[in-house]
């Protein structure tokens, strides 16, 4: 389905060529050149996605994705030439989606975005059930999670790593599996990059209540959704 993107990026020739790709897939295309233009703009139209270039005059991309993190959960996939892990760790940490280091290819990045889309997205006809696991309720449908009543904030790839999860509770997913099922095209990705999630997601479901671990560590193996109530959880052994 089309979709409503906003391009934040100060280099004119790219900006361009990113505008003309997406519009190709019959989406509507508006086009900023500094962080602040984007926070503004992404406030004022609501846009279905973001793209976000990191170096940008004013604001860089890293602090739009911060404030805007803050107030939407839009997908927002990060354009970096910055290509050390830690760059690309910190971006994930401030909640964008996804990542492209430069030079990227077009077709990879209108690959990445129909990916953000379908995933921002449910298929039409589609009635995605709720799924309810001790004391979190997983709302695939409205893309909304509480943990003991209370709403929790999450990132597009937080939410779909805890959807999976979710739907089979107390299965052990490896981080190759969850790379294959929420990352999917791209193989490569790193195993600590599904840490990082998996730590911010644990962060914000368990609220620093002590006792209370919803996403358990099986050691050498993967990843669990803890079955028991929060206050049974300091006795099953997971970490």
């Amino acid at each position: 389905m089309p979709a409503r993107i906003l391009v934040a990026e100060d280099d004119v020739k790219q900006a361009q060529l990113i505008r003309i790709y997406l519009e190709r897939e019959g989406h509507d295309i508006q086009v900023v050149a500094d962080g602040r233009s984007a926070i503004d703009r992404a406030r004022a139209s609501r846009p279905d996605l973001l793209v976000l270039d990191v170096m940008m005059p004013h604001v860089d991309g890293l602090d739009v994705c911060r404030v805007l993190r803050a107030e939407s959960r839009v997908p927002i996939l990060l354009l970096t030439a910055r290509s050390t892990e830690e760059d690309l760790l910190l971006g994930l940490d401030l909640g964008a989606d996804d990542y492209l280091t430069k030079p990227y290819s077009p077709r990879e990045l209108t690959a990445r975005v129909r990916a953000l889309l379908r995933r921002a997205r449910p298929a039409e006809g589609e009635r995605p059930p709720v799924l309810t696991v001790g004391d979190l309720v997983v709302d695939t449908a409205r893309f909304e999670v509480r943990a003991a009543g209370e709403p929790v904030p999450l990132t597009g790839k937080e939410f779909a790593i805890l959807a999976l999860l979710a739907a089979e509770p107390g299965r052990v997913f490896t981080r190759a599996q969850i790379i294959d099922r929420v990352f999917g095209f791209d193989q490569q990705v790193l195993e600590r990059t599904v840490d990082a999630h998996v730590m911010n997601l644990r962060r914000k479901l368990d609220g620093g209540r002590p006792g209370t671990r919803h996403v358990e560590t099986v050691y050498g193996r993967g990843y669990r959704l803890a079955t028991a109530d929060p206050g049974d959880r300091a006795h099953h052994g997971g970490r």
